[in-house]
């Protein structure tokens, strides 16, 4: 079969499991003969051997299984991560929790800050490459998450800089901090996410608790108590209300919220001590 050939049999199957069918069995193929996308336009003629192969990625993508879980890795920002499943995939709107934490970190000379739920270890890469003086402190629940940043926080050369530590929020962490920064997780329990989501990347990292922020309220106070100066965290677009409330009940000096591209409530920064 040719790569025309093997694209056109693809598209239909996953008309109902992504935006862009051709665009992403293009991608899939270029994955499995381990070329450039742009290569099976030059080549659209060319046999491919291992056909197999490919409608097992096809099959995958067609039962809603994320095209990162399936090629093992995914972009943010400037660099490319790896991934697998049980470790959520970073999303473009975090990339805005960074622009925000550079501002403060800049202004503020900021050496060492603490990542609670650091993931496939985005956030913790994209700063402690972005500042050099930076000495990161990461924790998560996950053996598994803190598997996968160890890696690409060694891929990345930045290793020695950022401490993992496996521990529900701060419970674990031992060392003072300036900054904290976090994307929690922060859905309602009960909101009905796509099958893409539900069923494949995982929850702890995903539901927040019956309204959603509660893990947020439990961040924001932990922060306080133990007097560092700065937060930084991601948010639902719905829980503005609730947020300012906590901000409000703790007596924040400074507050910000800031908002992702489509003009939506996306996080917030916090100063304590301003």
């Amino acid at each position: 079969m040719t790569i025309d050939e093997a694209l056109w049999r693809a598209v239909p199957l996953l008309k109902t499991s992504c935006e862009n069918p051709l665009f992403e069995a293009e991608l899939l193929l270029a994955h499995h003969l381990g070329r450039e996308r742009l290569y099976l336009h030059a080549h659209s003629d060319e046999t491919i051997e291992d056909i197999d192969g490919f409608r097992t990625l096809i099959k995958r993508r067609e039962a809603h299984e994320p095209y990162e879980y399936i090629v093992g890795k995914c972009s943010f920002y400037d660099i490319e991560l790896e991934v697998e499943a049980g470790v959520l995939i970073p999303r473009p709107e975090t990339e805005l929790l960074i622009n925000e934490a550079s501002v403060i970190i800049d202004q503020q000379k900021i050496t060492h800050l603490v990542e609670i739920g650091v993931g496939s270890g985005a956030i913790s890469i994209v700063l402690a490459r972005k500042f050099p003086q930076l000495e990161i402190t990461a924790t998560d629940i996950s053996e598994a998450a803190l598997r996968i940043a160890r890696k690409n926080s060694i891929a990345h050369g930045v290793a020695k800089r950022i401490t993992f530590v496996k521990s529900n929020l701060m419970d674990e962490v031992k060392a003072d901090a300036q900054m904290v920064v976090s994307n929690p997780p922060y859905i309602a329990n009960d909101f009905r996410l796509e099958k893409n989501v539900f069923e494949y990347e995982p929850h702890c990292a995903l539901f927040g608790g019956e309204a959603g922020h509660e893990l947020l309220a439990q961040i924001l106070h932990d922060t306080n108590q133990r007097g560092v100066g700065w937060l930084v965290c991601e948010m639902g677009c719905d829980q503005f209300e609730p947020i300012q409330k906590l901000f409000s009940d703790i007596g924040v000096k400074y507050q910000k919220f800031y908002q992702d591209l489509a003009g939506l409530d996306r996080g917030f920064v916090v100063g304590f001590n301003q």
